[in-house]
C-alpha cells in the first residue's frame, strides 16, 4: 500500500499536531506532509518544524483562492486534510476538490456545543455551564455547515459536578491525544 500523506491544518498549541506527527511519521501507512496554519505564531509551527515537517503560514486571501491553495496541496501530495485546532471555515472550492477527504476534531459530543463560535474553551464553558455528566471529541467530516458533517467517531468521558472548565478541558484533551491518530489511521484504510 502506498504511504497517505496528510495536510494538518492549525491555529494554536499545535499538541494534537505534534501528536499525529510523532504517531505517523516514520510508519508505513502515511505521514504529516505539511503543517499550515493561518497564524504566524502558532506554537504547532515550531512543534512541527522541530520534527522536520515542512510548514506554511497562509492568509485568508490565500485560502480563499484556488489557484494558491489547491498547487499547495498536490506539491505535497495531499490525501487527506485534518483540521487539529484550525478555526477558519474551509472554502466551498476545497471541499469540492477533496470530497470526504477532510476531516475535523471537535472537542465535544457534536451536535451539542457545535457551530459559530465553539471552539476551545468556549465549548468546555458551555458544557460546563450545562452541568453536563459528559463530555467528548467527536471527528466528523468538513461540509459547508460549520460543524455540520457526518460523523466519523465520537469517544466519551464522564463528568462530576467538582469539574471546572478547566478539568473538562483536561479529560477532553486526553480523549484527543488517545483517539485521534487511531481514528485517522482506520480513515486511511478506506481512501
Amino acid at each position: 500500500m502506498e504511504k497517505k500523506r496528510l495536510a494538518v491544518f492549525v491555529s494554536g498549541g499545535g499538541t494534537n499536531c505534534e501528536n499525529l506527527i510523532r504517531y505517523f511519521n516514520g510508519g508505513k501507512q502515511a505521514e504529516i506532509s505539511i503543517v499550515i496554519s493561518n497564524k504566524s505564531d502558532a506554537a504547532a509551527l515550531e512543534k512541527a518544524r522541530r520534527l522536520d515537517v515542512p510548514t506554511v503560514v497562509i492568509n485568508k486571501a490565500q485560502l480563499t483562492d484556488p489557484n494558491f491553495m489547491l498547487p499547495l496541496l498536490a506539491k505535497y501530495g495531499t490525501d487527506l486534510v485534518v483540521l487539529a485546532g484550525w478555526l477558519p471555515l474551509i472554502p466551498n472550492y476545497l471541499i469540492e476538490a477533496y470530497p470526504h477527504r477532510i476531516i475535523n476534531l471537535h472537542p465535544a459530543l457534536l451536535p451539542k456545543y457545535g457551530g459559530k463560535g465553539m471552539w476551545g474553551h468556549h465549548v468546555h464553558e458551555a458544557v460546563y455551564e450545562a452541568h453536563e455528566t459528559e463530555t467528548g471529541m467527536t471527528v466528523h467530516y468538513v461540509t459547508p455547515v460549520c460543524d455540520g458533517g457526518n460523523i466519523i467517531a465520537q469517544f466519551r468521558v464522564a463528568l462530576t459536578s467538582d469539574d471546572t472548565p478547566d478539568t473538562i478541558a483536561e479529560k477532553e484533551h486526553l480523549l484527543e491525544m488517545q483517539h485521534f491518530p487511531h481514528v485517522i489511521e482506520q480513515l486511511l484504510t478506506t481512501l
